[in-house]
């Protein structure tokens, strides 16, 4: 997969872009606040069609432009997939309701015809490697939650829209459970809920359990690599509905003990979870909220039987990371057959010489890849000579001759 041509309107700082891609590694350069982070941005906005900085859309049309009763920010891209060459446009329009108000509407249009985010989630594929995600480790179980969700609506065509309904479904059961917490009534209407959330809810989380397995397999491979051999790298998944059977009596499993539940099936989970959903329906209408679900999931990452967020050093986390997100890159190509477009913002200013090292190993000559710096001498020369500069100034990008 590659992106051929960029071209941004009115996104953050970036007023006007219109950009030819190359198929190789390119460097973006420049000083701060330049717009280098934001081409990255836009770039990952046409994968996951949400922002890596801000859950707030609103946040993303240029704050001059935002000043105008009628704002527009758009993104295009043109890329090829599967040797098919598609047009991805993705509007941000804030128009104005009522008598001073502004709402946002957010359009997705494949080749010139609008379709629903769910269904082109995965259509653009891109991994994105910023300091940032250092809270997937070091985290509370949400951010390793939506590191998931971001991972699967990429890879498997129908996670977001299967997410959607299961989170719907969960605000509506929530709202139920609330109410006949305050009013009392009829336990029996949870059903048709629950219903929604059994379908929904067991197939994430068989999706969960064989991407988890999948990704793991790429990423201890990878991390024994990076340290020579002298660390083990595990990802545990912890759903909080766990389909696995347990010996009676048994309380749960440490976090070193390998467990193995690919040959779960769907119906099995479907069983399980609705009799669990029914057997704690007075803990939820007491607490007022669904207490069991892949909304309350957790991923671990444990080197040498040690949990890595407790007690990993802050090297350790900054490995782990790196190769989760290679493998990432790795398991995308496994799924779809080409590389996705990978994205690396300052990530070099945050590694040690060798894991830069590292880090440069392992980009295939078919990806194409962007970096952003502040700092080419972050670099190894023969990369440099090898790659594609452009410097970027105020929301503008200038090619560089490499020396």
């Amino acid at each position: 997969m590659h992106l051929d041509h960029l071209s941004v309107t009115n996104f953050r700082s970036l007023t006007r872009l219109d950009v030819d891609l190359p198929r190789q590694v390119a460097v973006l350069v420049g000083s701060n606040a330049q717009g280098k982070t934001s081409v990255l941005e836009a770039i990952y906005f046409l994968a996951a069609f949400t922002s890596f900085q801000t859950h707030v859309d609103r946040q993303l049309v240029n704050f001059h432009e935002a000043g105008n009763p009628l704002a527009v920010t758009r993104l295009v891209g043109d890329y090829h997939r599967n040797k098919t060459k598609h047009r991805l446009e993705a509007r941000l329009i804030l128009e104005p309701t009522g008598a001073n108000g502004q709402r946002l509407r957010k359009e997705i249009l494949l080749d010139g015809v609008k379709r629903h985010v769910h269904d082109l989630m995965g259509h653009f594929n891109a991994v994105l490697f910023v300091p940032q995600m250092s809270r997937i480790i070091e985290g509370g179980p949400e951010e390793r939650r939506r590191y998931l969700n971001f991972a699967l609506a990429q890879a498997v065509p129908s996670y977001a829209r299967a997410l959607s309904e299961y989170n719907q479904a969960l605000t509506q059961r929530n709202a139920l459970l609330k109410a006949l917490n305050e009013r009392g009534g009829d336990a029996g209407q949870l059903e048709v809920w629950d219903e929604t959330l059994v379908k929904f809810g067991a197939q994430i989380i068989l999706w969960r359990i064989e991407a988890v397995q999948q990704i793991e397999r790429l990423a201890a491979r990878i991390h024994q690599e990076l340290t020579g051999g002298s660390e083990v790298l595990r990802l545990v998944y912890e759903p909080a509905y766990d389909p696995l059977p347990r010996p009676s009596g048994q309380m749960g499993l440490k976090l070193d003990t390998v467990i193995d539940r690919s040959s779960i099936q769907l119906d099995e989970i479907q069983r399980g979870f609705s009799k669990t959903l029914q057997a704690l329906r007075g803990e939820g209408i007491a607490r007022g909220v669904t207490t069991i679900g892949p909304h309350r999931d957790d991923l671990r990452f444990i080197i040498n039987k040690a949990d890595v967020s407790d007690y990993g050093s802050r090297g350790q986390m900054r490995t782990t990371l790196l190769g989760l997100k290679l493998a990432e890159v790795e398991w995308m190509k496994e799924r779809s057959g080409e590389w996705p477009v990978v994205l690396l913002d300052e990530v070099m200013a945050e590694l040690d010489p060798h894991r830069r090292a590292d880090l440069l190993r392992y980009i295939d000559s078919d990806q194409q890849v962007l970096f952003t710096t502040t700092d080419l001498h972050l670099f190894e020369p023969g990369f440099i000579r090898n790659a594609e500069i452009w410097e970027v100034r105020n929301g503008m990008i200038l090619p560089r001759a490499n020396a």
